[in-house]
């Protein structure tokens, strides 16, 4: 089985209360590419390294199964996703359902569609 080369690892806050100062929802405070190293780390998964993680990285459900960022675990509060580079584009391609619809205002009601002039 061909495991994936690369992955860009995104840390996110989990969501909670405003706080000011606080990253908006959805916003990465951290993100690094991870090159795989060809070594198995302890959770059994292969090795991926770069821009000052270490994860291991279940290539079968792209799921992050160890994690160090600057040699520490990461802080409760602290959710991972990766995305798979993309071969040959330098592009990335999330593998949690990608980009959500921005939900639309409560009580919003469609435009009305536009009626030829009378003219």
């Amino acid at each position: 089985m061909s495991h994936p080369q690369s992955y860009e690892i995104l840390l996110f806050p989990e969501p909670e209360e405003p706080d000011d100062g606080a990253p908006e929802p959805g916003t990465a405070i951290r993100s690094a590419v991870v090159a795989a190293t060809g070594d198995t780390g302890r959770s059994g998964y292969p090795r991926y390294e770069g821009g000052g993680m270490e994860a291991d990285i279940d290539p079968s459900t792209h799921t992050v199964e160890a994690l160090l960022v600057d040699g520490a675990e990461i802080d409760y509060g602290l959710t991972v996703r990766i995305a798979e580079r993309v071969r040959g584009t330098g592009g990335a391609e999330e593998h949690d359902g990608g980009e959500a619809p921005e939900p639309e205002e409560e009580g919003a009601q469609a435009p009305a569609p536009e009626r030829p002039e009378d003219g």
